[in-house]
């Protein structure tokens, strides 16, 4: 890979979100560079943005997010209209983001003694890159836009991009993409534009944006408190994040993050809707159902494509990632979504999800079984495996799906078919929820998939088991050899909770995840420190990944074990407030003895989904909270731990009825539960 192919960075970029859209920029709003632009569904409409005045050096000094897509900038233009040291003209950028369309509103402001005369430029340029161009570190080719009366047109195919400026330019240069305003400005006089730039595609959007909010907003209050900025924070990111499927615009569905992966991913959106349950079903019901219209029919070997099986991701396009993979447009090569959702279908309902929606789903569910039986254990001992069949797409099928991030704790590379520990979790619990459902419904197949449980959990203690000097843990997985791939992971915390695991066992797991070489201070590393091959800024193989953290602190809640739950949680809240309350996709696995603030991986989305959605899950995890809308019952813990004393906790709901919650001023926890429903408190 050579320097001029390299991923880019995104850690410094501000990001504006209104799905299928989204603006990368440099900090002073500029596009200028590596992924910067304006993208519309997968393409990239505007590569350059840039506006200043030529031979004037520009002084950026001011950027301010507002909601929904909303930047401001402020650029202080040295030595025009300037009488002291005082800095006297300022170029305000102001950025609005809708869906298809990005607005920039300009105003230049003299407030020296002198007047100011500047050739301010607004420089533009589009390549209509693919996100797997970008993301690859290369560029498009430029397009040759046409002159418009007040801007400049691009077309590639089914592709336009119009930019417009109004008040018309003074001189407009379409070979350079060069807009120009010759301005004079008294003391004391300001000027103003603005610009709009819309995309569009012939063929309509992949998947257009939705209208409306399927779920209410949490709201914490009492005092102040980073958890109650972060829920705030996560619940504007999560709206821009949302798309609805074109086939039944009701149903709606997250996207699983900006900028590489802004589109339908099975296990992210399935993940992230399930963390926000207690806020409403409306939108757990749009992704299974988005989910199901796409669950596969037929085996085909090109895009993993098998009877019943609920697929990894959709683009417009192949992709051709850098690491040599060929993705279909529609891809199914994921050995996990298929038993999330079946678990977000049972969670669901458990949440109120009325039931003839779920009635509507049995029968994919039941499909989705069948994959589990049938297809998802190719060679018959017993556990659920994943290979790369095409040996052109994902080398591992599952959320870490770098090709490395499975490896021995002397640092090998497990190789496939690999049989992951949270997969055979996923499945187990899946199988014990299912049947569940199948009984409450009348449907057959309970007592069989109860019976199919048992023995995957058996099987699973007798072979995933091992033993160190610090005692028994369960490994990562089985490699293509049936041999046990021995390393410390976060693997672990998606074992607790599921069933999958008896009380001393969910113990030894809460041991490993608590001690020093897991627990990063910021979140749980997804590799042990002490592991060969461990890098903090690892992908997969020593970052923290904040849904990760957020799953294991939900499983130790359910598994009873809140001790070891509430530092994970604190860790996550105190990384939070250091990324100003949007954590990102991932972030270093460095010690927080050694950095006060968690370090930023370089090329990591935010928002993502499933970090944003996080911010409920941990609530969650903290209150207890659990529920069982067809039964009436309500369960939550008699007390916080501390640092969560005098708040209150509103949005919450079950069967679409509110919730509220307040703790006093020890951490007690006072609900005040629906009518009819019975509440318990636990320790």
């Amino acid at each position: 890979m050579s320097a001029t192919e390299l991923q880019p960075f995104l850690h410094d970029a501000r990001l504006s979100l209104a799905t299928p859209s989204f603006c990368a920029a440099r900090p002073d709003g500029r596009i200028a560079e590596g992924a910067d632009g304006f993208y519309h569904g997968d393409r990239r409409v505007l590569s350059r943005l840039e506006v200043g005045a030529p031979g004037v050096p520009n002084a950026p000094v001011a950027t301010a997010d507002g909601a929904d897509g909303h930047t401001a900038f402020v650029t202080v233009l040295r030595g025009l209209a300037e009488s002291t040291a005082d800095p006297a003209t300022t170029l305000e950028r102001r950025r609005e983001l809708h869906p298809g369309r990005l607005v920039e509103r300009y105003t230049v402001r003299n407030a020296g003694a002198r007047t100011a005369r500047l050739r301010l430029e607004v420089r533009a340029e589009s390549d209509f890159a693919a996100m797997d161009t970008v993301k690859a570190g290369r560029t498009g080719a430029p397009a040759v836009p046409e002159a418009e009366p007040d801007g400049l047109r691009w077309s590639l195919g089914p592709l336009t991009a119009v930019l417009t400026l109004t008040p018309a330019p003074d001189h407009l240069d379409p070979a350079t993409g060069t807009l120009r305003y010759d301005l004079e400005l008294a003391p004391g006089q300001s000027w103003q534009a603005a610009l709009e730039c819309t995309a569009d595609h012939r063929d309509g959007d992949l998947f257009p944006a939705a209208h409306a909010t399927p779920w209410t907003e949490p709201r914490i209050t009492g005092r102040d408190h980073a958890l109650a900025r972060w829920t705030a924070r996560s619940h504007q990111d999560l709206r821009g994040l949302l798309l609805t499927d074109p086939l039944r615009p009701a149903d709606t569905f997250f996207a699983a993050g900006a900028p590489w992966f802004l589109t339908l991913f099975g296990r992210d959106s399935l993940w992230a809707a399930r963390m926000l349950l207690p806020l409403g079903t409306d939108l757990a019901a749009g992704t299974l159902r988005t989910l199901a219209r796409r669950q596969g029919r037929a085996v085909d070997p090109a895009s993993e494509e098998q009877p019943g099986k609920i697929l990894h991701e959709v683009r417009r396009a192949e992709q051709h990632l850098d690491t040599g993979s060929h993705l279909p447009p529609s891809y199914y090569g994921t050995a996990d979504a298929t038993p999330l959702w079946l678990v977000l279908l049972h969670d669901a309902w458990r949440w109120g999800l009325p039931a003839d929606q779920v009635e509507e789903l049995l029968p994919n569910a039941e499909a989705a079984l069948d994959w589990l039986e049938r297809y998802a254990d190719a060679d018959g001992d017993g556990f659920l495996e994943y290979v790369d069949s095409t040996c052109r797409g994902l080398s591992n099928q599952r959320w870490k799906d770098s090709s490395d991030g499975i490896r021995f704790r002397d640092g090998r590379i497990a190789e496939a078919p690999i049989a992951l520990s949270e997969v055979q979790a996923y499945a187990h619990e899946a199988a014990v929820r299912t049947a569940d459902l199948l009984e409450a419904f009348g449907r057959p197949g309970a007592a069989h998939w109860r019976r199919w449980a048992r023995d995957l959990r058996q099987r699973f203690r007798d072979r995933f088991w091992t033993e160190d000097a610090d005692g028994r843990y369960p490994v990562v997985a089985l490699d293509r050899d049936k041999r046990p791939v021995d390393s410390i992971a976060s693997n672990l915390g998606h074992l607790l909770g599921t069933g999958l695991l008896d009380e001393t066992e969910s113990a030894l797991v809460a041991g490993r995840l608590t001690a020093p070489g897991m627990d990063s201070g910021f979140g749980l590393r997804t590799l042990d420190a002490a592991t060969a091959g461990f890098n903090p800024l690892g992908y997969h193989t020593g970052s923290v990944w904040p849904h990760d953290t957020a799953v294991a602190v939900h499983g130790l809640a359910r598994a009873g074990l809140h001790d070891a739950a509430a530092p994970l949680a604190a860790g996550l809240v105190r990384a939070a407030a250091a990324f100003d309350h949007r954590l990102p996709e991932l972030f270093g696995g460095y010690p927080r003895d050694r950095y006060a603030r968690p370090v930023p991986y370089p090329a990591s989305c935010r928002p993502q989904a499933w970090a944003a959605a996080s911010a409920v899950l941990v609530l969650q995890a903290l209150l207890g909270l659990e529920a069982d809308a067809p039964n009436r019952r309500l369960r939550v813990r008699d007390r916080l731990p501390a640092g969560y004393e005098s708040l209150r906790i509103d949005g919450l709901t079950v069967a679409g009825l509110p919730i509220e919650v307040e703790t006093d001023h020890t951490g007690a926890v006072r609900m005040r539960a629906p009518e009819g429903f019975d509440v318990t408190a636990v320790r």
